[in-house]
Parts: structure tokens; sequence; C-alpha cells
């Protein structure tokens, strides 16, 4: 390959790297956490409040999936609760929803009396550690049809998936500029087989 060509892909890797590298912190140290299921200071004390007078959209205790939560944000909005609504529990003999809501580092859990339109909001503060196990599990593949309700996780989701293709690009950007340097192939060779080894254990763990 030309010099120039090599010099592209060099800087790319280089500078590529160094944008991701705050993303693949927050992927890695979410990962230990979720692997432990133990999340420092995510134990935060809830606080509860009520709220009164709240304008119920028309319809919407009839309204389906995707308009049902749209028409919900709009009741979050009086209560100024905003975030991410995970699913909508509707108890149609009460009359009641209860729909919890997140942010990274904040969960909040609304109980709505649509006869009554009152709203009990209960809050807990989790901490940045459980915001970033938020940021890993979000979007996710779970309620699909009603999953990025919000502006932020819909840019978060474009991100995510931004982070992986450049996470592609500088592993095959990687391997090409160690096969370049000649004196750096040994030592590659041996940690590039060292690796496959330790995946096709841990695979061969799982799987038997």
């Amino acid at each position: 390959m030309a010099p120039r060509a090599y010099s592209v892909i060099r800087d790319l890797h280089l500078y590529l790297g160094l944008f991701l590298s705050p993303l693949v912190v927050v992927f890695s140290l979410s990962v230990i956490f979720l692997v432990h299921a133990w999340v420092p200071g995510a134990s935060g004390r809830p606080t509860t409040r009520r709220v009164e007078a709240i304008a119920i959209p028309t319809g919407l205790e009839q309204l389906k999936a995707r308009e049902q939560v749209d028409a919900m944000h709009r009741v979050l909005d009086q209560a100024g609760v905003h975030g991410e609504i995970g699913f909508l529990r509707q108890i149609p003999r009460e009359r009641r929803f209860v729909v919890p809501v997140s942010l990274p580092g904040r969960e909040t859990t609304v109980d709505l009396n649509v006869a009554t339109g009152t709203a009990t909001v209960t809050t807990r503060d989790t901490g940045l550690w459980d915001a970033m196990v938020f940021l890993h599990k979000m979007p996710g593949p779970h309620n699909v049809a009603i999953r990025g309700n919000t502006a932020f996780l819909q840019v978060w989701r474009w991100l995510a998936d931004a982070t992986v293709y450049l996470l592609l690009f500088a592993t095959a950007s990687g391997v090409y500029l160690w096969v370049v340097l000649k004196s750096e192939r040994r030592a590659g060779v041996a940690l590039l087989l060292a690796g496959i080894v330790s995946f096709t254990a841990l695979v061969c763990a799982v799987v038997g």
C-alpha cells in the first residue's frame, strides 16, 4: 500500500481510537457491574411527591403501544417528570397507570389516577455508576414497540451504533498496521493466538 494511504489509516486509527476511548470506558465499566450485579451508590433513598390537576389526554386509556406512550409523555411533562418510559402498567378497574421512567442516574415511578387527575411521583437517584449501566442496556432488545421514546435515547442509539462500527474499523486498521510493521509481527502473532485460545476456551466452557 502507498505511503500516503498508510499514513491516512494510521492517523484515523489513532484519532478515532481517542474519540472512542470515553465510550469504551463506559461500556467496559458497566459490564463489570452487570456481571457482578452490584452498582456502587445505587441504593439512593426515594422521595415522594403528589401532583394534582393533571389534564388527561382524550382517550388515553384506549390508546395502544407508541400512541399511548406519546400521550403519557404529555402527562409526565405536567408532573415535571422527564425520561424514557420503560412500560405502561394499566389497571383498568382502578383507572390507574403505573409508569416507570428512567434517566441515566435516576429512576422515577409515576402512579397516575386517571379518574381524579392526580399522580404520586416517587424518585430515586441512583448515581453515576448506575447511569453507566443504564446506558449500556438501553435502548436494548426489550419492548421494541415503545423503546427509544425520548430524543435522548434516540441519539444514544445512533451513538452506540457508531461506536460499534468505529471499533470494527479500529480493529481492522490495527491488524493492518501490525502486519505492515515487520518488527512487531512475532509478538503480535503470540498475542493473537493467546486471544484466540482464550476465546475458544470461553466458548467451550459456556457451551459444554
